[in-house]
């Protein structure tokens, strides 16, 4: 990895790398690299003003936005380990992310689609003894927080973030699992970078790019494909709060965007829309996507009605830093559609079956996660003695060494590009007085590319209402989560094991 050797002096070396180029658009903020810096350094200082000491937690609950990447890298400058939390999450989902990774501070959002996150976890009742203070973005409380930097010279928090060694945890991403607790994968400094640099090389992202940055920054997507690695590579991010497609459209006009990543029906919505004649698009100069399938004829239709020449699709998890293999843009679009491509530069991937035949998917290598958060069982069983994660996906390599993937061994649904794991949703149903027994599984949708739907067994006496498990779900999950389909039934299909046959509920919800 060229440069920085961690994400705490990432934006000072980008500074000296790039200088006065543009490093982030946001409405009426444009900044420079090394006015970037300041402001990052200026958060780092508040940061250390505040006590934090060395590997102490930083959660981030908020929307994209300038302020969002100076928090986040404010904290990690000063020598913190950040923790993004999904803007999704209801009160008791995020309060258990805080309680778990200790967080001592918290940068969050007073208005974000209507919602106080702060009045959120205050009035939710959720216990929080460690959280020492939390700090809307958007309001006063920024500057107020803020002031505190005078109090700590840059020399300071120079010495702090010089004191942040590579092989540091760097931050907590949680991703659920199989039993639907939601698991923290630490990672460390050196892995982020190194896996980003690689990524960056060949999806072609470089120097003078304008990265429109839909995807999330509570993401590995949205953060480390997007923040870090415009800083490693001097593309300016342009964050995007909300993805509308018209809104879109528009940016990508008026800032010359020329790199835009997102699930698939990002792209479609965009190609679809109305009144995309009526946009120059012609900034346009990459895209990246992924999925399990995706039409050839997506491919085809990015570049010619985005414009886009530059297409990649990709394949990863958050226990592999994000990144598993890459289908670069020189590949054909039948090879982009299908696969995904080879195995990211530096590591190992396999499958656990015969040559030829579908198995699990593992991989090997700087990218796999040490272990996660606080639970050695649970890195015990993905990551085997040898060091290979254990995904729990199942796909077929060809002769050339491209993967295509087949199904999921996690049961994990794809909703509009978030992942939903069912036996967290089922146990939510479960919890409803008419609920005896639930079962969820995907369906195909045209939008977000699947849905959950929900087979309900009802307890005795009960019924199943569709529209009060709807309201049930939502309240207690992020509204992804949330089944968009109820059914009731007598009694699940179970198989010879005993097992609940989600087979037979697939089908049964693939045809309505």
């Amino acid at each position: 990895m060229r440069g920085a050797q961690t994400i705490a002096r990432l934006a000072d070396w980008a500074a000296q790398e790039y200088g006065d180029a543009e490093a982030l658009v946001d409405g009426a903020e444009r900044w420079t690299f090394e006015e970037l810096r300041d402001r990052v350094a200026e958060a780092a200082r508040a940061v250390l003003a505040h006590g934090l000491r060395p590997g102490e937690r930083v959660a981030v609950w908020a929307p994209n936005s300038a302020r969002w990447a100076v928090a986040a890298l404010g904290a990690v400058a000063a020598g913190g380990v950040l923790v993004p939390v999904n803007t999704r999450y209801r009160a008791a989902e995020a309060a258990d992310l805080l309680r778990r990774s200790e967080a001592r501070l918290l940068f969050t959002e007073h208005d974000f689609l209507g919602t106080d996150y702060r009045a959120l976890l205050a009035e939710s009742g959720e216990q929080l003894p460690l959280l020492e203070r939390t700090v809307a973005l958007h309001t006063a409380d920024w500057a107020d927080f803020l002031k505190g930097a005078a109090r700590v010279t840059e020399a300071e928090r120079l010495s702090r973030s010089a004191a942040v060694l590579p092989g540091d945890t760097a931050d907590i991403l949680f991703t659920s699992g199989t039993t639907g607790r939601p698991k923290g994968v630490p990672t460390t400094h050196e892995q982020t970078l190194t896996v980003y640099d690689a990524w960056a090389r060949a999806v072609t992202l470089r120097r003078g790019d304008r990265y429109l940055l839909v995807n999330p920054f509570f993401h590995t997507f949205g953060y480390k494909a997007g923040i870090v690695a415009c800083l490693l590579r001097g593309a300016t991010i342009v964050p995007e709060r909300v993805f509308d497609p018209e809104a879109a459209l528009a940016r990508i006009e008026e800032e010359r965007i020329s790199v835009l990543t997102g699930a698939p029906t990002v792209f479609t919505s965009l190609i679809e829309h109305p009144a995309r004649a009526s946009y120059d698009l012609s900034s346009m100069r990459m895209a990246g996507t992924g999925a399990a399938n995706i039409p050839t004829e997506l491919i085809h239709r990015i570049r010619e009605f985005i414009g886009a020449r530059n297409i990649y699709t990709a394949y990863g998890l958050t226990e592999s830093t994000g990144v598993v293999s890459i289908c670069e843009p020189h590949e054909s679009p039948e090879t982009l559609a299908r696969t995904s491509g080879t195995a990211l530069a530096g590591t190992e991937l396999r499958i656990d079956a015969p040559p030829g035949e579908p198995g699990e998917i593992l991989t090997r290598g700087p990218h796999v996660m040490h272990g996660y958060l606080d639970d050695p069982e649970a890195t015990a069983q993905a990551v085997d003695a040898d060091g290979w994660l254990h995904t729990g996906d199942v796909g077929v390599l060809d002769e050339r060494g491209f993967l295509r993937i087949t199904d999921r061994l996690k049961d994990m649904l794809v909703v509009g590009g978030f992942n939903v794991y069912p036996a967290e949703v089922e146990q939510v149903l479960r919890g409803h007085p008419a609920v005896a027994d639930a079962a969820v599984v995907g369906a195909p949708d045209a939008r977000l590319g699947e849905v959950g739907v929900a087979y309900c067994v009802p307890s005795a006496g009960a019924r199943i209402d569709a529209a009060e498990l709807a309201a049930w779900t939502r309240q207690r999950l992020a509204n992804f989560k949330a089944p968009r389909a109820f059914h009731s039934l007598a009694r699940l299909p179970h198989n010879a094991a005993g097992k609940v046959d989600k087979s037979v509920l697939r089908l049964r919800a693939k045809t309505g």
